[in-house]
């Protein structure tokens, strides 16, 4: 369980944020000069966001459960935080409205057909490693199986109207969320090489939880430090707990993914997210017969890995990315999740036969007699439609097809002794062996 601990005794080059465009960077710059006098152009106060929503829909019924406080505290997370640049300030905007305007919707579609919520889900089969763990390419994988139905990006971006089997390949959300990554990709060329993107690819069940503005993803996109902080306390909390948090959010997970299969049906969905680490016993609670793939990999690998792909993502909203600082506040917050996943499986809340553990390196050597093996655990039929689509697919979309991308923990400030002992408890667990030094590049 170890390995060589670097001699080099120079100080590392912390990795730096990719700049942006030119144009965004002067825009960046006037706005701050504004800011300094006392001029905010994108305000980010909760009544002119909820009323935009409004005016947007016509709506104005956002339906039940939490999610008003945890957007207050977002927002308040956001001003006090994030440090945001213009451009992250209108991404925020942008994104909060949204959410809120989807909200409304998916409620009202609700209300003018309420046979939605007769739809059944069962058996969901959710991939719940931490990210960077070969989580991406497994639930893309298995989402392959014609008996299988992953939540597509467009159709959980923009959910209503329902999604309709009769235009599921020509909606014209697809093309107009393609067109939302373009722009992506210009200001940060490198993210598609850490992450792919597309309308079509099967998405993470943070951006189901995002309406519910409950979700770990916000930390991702901009620094919000106290509002991960309350993110990370809701580990634990019993479900009749006065915050009741985790049973809203998961009920209204159920909600999208009975709104996603009314009109487009599916024997099974594949879901995905390391997010469920936090709260794997109240996703038990709300899908007590779901299964999960729980992907296990080298966590110095992953903080480093999600550090790197972190900093990508946060440059778009802020100017005052800090790599080395991002690295330390969320590797801690990561091994948290990963020793409350531990805790609960130890406890007998989730039935073991209920999940299985897989490694990063026996699923990056044999990919398919890993999926074999998930099959077979749960006891699902692997057709021979299925694996020829996972093997097609494969072939298709091999490692490094949009680009690799190369980094060190000590780019990130990160000690390689400090995290083996700080992981420790979970290595040992799951018996995962350090990966050798080099390319990290499967999310």
């Amino acid at each position: 369980m170890s390995e060589p601990i670097p001699t080099d005794t120079t100080t590392p080059q912390i990795a730096q944020p990719p700049r942006l465009p030119r144009p965004v960077r002067f825009a960046n710059a006037a706005a701050a000069l504004a800011r300094r006098v006392g001029l905010e152009f994108i305000k980010l106060d909760e009544q002119s966001l909820v009323r935009a929503a409004k005016k947007q829909t016509g709506l104005s019924d956002f339906g039940d459960g939490p999610f008003l406080e945890p957007m207050r505290l977002l927002l308040e997370s956001l001003e006090c935080d994030a440090q945001l640049s213009l451009l992250g300030r209108t991404i925020a905007k942008t994104e909060i409205i949204r959410l809120l305007s989807n909200r409304l919707q998916m409620v009202r579609d609700r209300e003018k057909n309420p046979q939605i919520g007769d739809v059944e889900i069962r058996r969901p089969l959710f991939v719940a490693g931490l990210p960077r763990t070969g989580s991406t390419i497994l639930h893309d994988l298995l989402a392959q199986d014609p008996n299988s139905r992953a939540p597509l990006t467009w159709e959980c971006m923009h959910p209503s109207p329902p999604t309709e089997r009769a235009t599921y390949e020509t909606d014209p959300r697809i093309e107009a969320c393609d067109k939302q990554f373009e722009g992506v990709d210009r200001l940060i060329p490198g993210f598609k090489a850490m992450h792919p993107m597309g309308a079509r690819l099967a998405q993470e069940c943070v951006v189901l939880t995002q309406h519910s503005f409950c979700s770990a993803i916000f930390h991702n996109e901009y620094r919000v430090t106290r509002y991960q902080d309350w993110f990370d306390s809701l580990s634990g909390l019993p479900a009749d707990s006065a915050a009741q948090s985790w049973p809203g959010v998961y009920d209204f997970h159920r909600r999208q993914l009975q709104h996603f299969s009314w009109r487009c049906p599916t024997e099974r969905w594949v879901l995905k997210s390391g997010m469920h680490m936090w709260a794997l016993e109240h996703l038990f609670d709300a899908y007590p017969d779901a299964c999960i793939v729980q992907t296990h990999r080298d966590p110095v690998k992953v903080a480093t890995s999600f550090a790197s792909l972190t900093t990508l993502v946060r440059s778009m909203s802020s100017d005052g990315v800090d790599a080395a600082q991002l690295a330390a506040d969320w590797t801690p917050r990561l091994a948290a999740a990963l020793h409350h996943a531990i805790d609960v499986r130890d406890s007998g809340r989730v039935p073991s036969e209920n999940v299985f553990d897989m490694q990063f390196t026996e699923f990056l050597a044999e990919p398919m007699s890993v999926v074999e093996k998930i099959y077979d655990h749960f006891g699902f039929e692997l057709t021979g439609t299925a694996a020829d689509a996972m093997h097609s697919f494969s072939s298709r979309n091999p490692p490094g097809k949009h680009g690799v991308h190369r980094y060190t923990p000590e780019q990130y400030g990160l000690d390689v002794r400090t995290e083996r002992a700080r992981f420790a408890r979970y290595t040992e667990r799951f018996e995962i062996e350090p990966e050798p030094a080099g390319l990290i590049n499967v999310g």
